[in-house]
């Protein structure tokens, strides 16, 4: 068995229910239920009993739930314990990032990184806010890139990037709706907006979506929690000119000629990146990283 099978089968079995471990895990429930049964398959019984109000553990269940615990609890005590081998620099340090970050910001940083500790290989995942926080708290990274700060003593965060979100739309639209200072947010009054799902950042979506409301906008269905975000849609959705997308000035993608990326009149939208790591790590490469990063945010500043 894997770790990754072990974390599963003890998330639903504690949860009693697919939908709330999957939840938990940040995957999708088919996913998470295709997990299970091959586990099964693979061992040769009935772990869970599926039944209207959710799962119940078996005889053969319980027993692996209490084996699956004690090897979960000493495999992360010695994920820990190597982790203080690491506090000079020289290990691996494990990045959390999200999607549409300004270009320049982790090339540089990653490069200070590599000249003062030369020692330190980096691992980077594409997570969403709520699963880069879960991963910190499980240990399964050291620092986070995330669309919200957290609560709670346990995590340390820091500001390093705010960006005055802008707006893609059609480019015959975008003429017709652009005025001097850029576009005011109450003319998209009408369009889609191309959203992402709740569940990825929670603080983030509630912000965005209560401005868009005081501006008279209809913020549409949520997005499914399970169905991650693709920037690349972005193009296809707002080309029609029946919706409109939010991106930051330098938008990392290839744009075509039948899509423009203007200002918002005013600047309403503020989109804020922390980074986020665990506040009992005295990481001598984690603190330069962060250092690197709080560094590129303030020359951006004076410029």
């Amino acid at each position: 068995m894997e770790i990754r099978e072990m974390r599963a089968f003890v998330a639903v079995a504690e949860a009693g229910v697919l939908s709330r471990a999957a939840r938990q895990l940040h995957v999708s429930q088919p996913a998470l239920s295709q997990t299970i049964t091959a586990l099964e398959r693979r061992l040769g019984v009935q772990l869970l009993v599926r039944t209207s109000t959710g799962v119940q553990v078996t005889d053969a269940g319980a027993t692996l739930l209490g084996e699956a615990r004690a090897v979960l609890a000493r495999h992360d005590q010695a994920v820990a314990a190597m982790a203080r081998h690491t506090t000079a620099g020289g290990g691996v340090l494990r990045v959390g990032i999200p999607l549409e970050l300004p270009p320049e910001l982790l090339p540089s940083a990653l490069a200070r990184l590599a000249g003062d500790c030369p020692d330190t290989r980096v691992q980077a995942r594409h997570l969403s806010s709520v699963a880069q926080v879960a991963a910190l708290r499980a240990d399964e990274l050291d620092v986070g890139l995330v669309r919200e700060r957290p609560a709670g003593p346990d995590l340390d965060a820091l500001l390093v990037v705010s960006e005055n979100v802008g707006v893609l739309l059609a480019a015959d639209l975008a003429e017709k709706l652009e005025g001097p200072a850029g576009v005011r947010l109450e003319s998209l009054a009408g369009l889609d907006w191309f959203a992402f799902a709740r569940a990825g950042s929670p603080a983030w979506y509630d912000e965005l979506a209560a401005t868009l409301r005081s501006h008279g906008l209809d913020v549409g269905p949520e997005v499914p929690e399970d169905q991650r975000l693709i920037v690349e849609l972005k193009i296809p959705a707002v080309s029609s000119g029946a919706a409109y997308a939010f991106a930051p000035p330098e938008w990392p993608y290839p744009m075509p000629d039948t899509v423009r990326w203007l200002p918002l009149a005013g600047n309403p939208i503020v989109r804020r990146t922390w980074a986020v790591w665990p506040a009992t790590s005295h990481r001598r490469d984690l603190a330069k990283f962060v250092a690197a990063l709080e560094d590129h945010r303030r020359g951006e500043s004076r410029a």
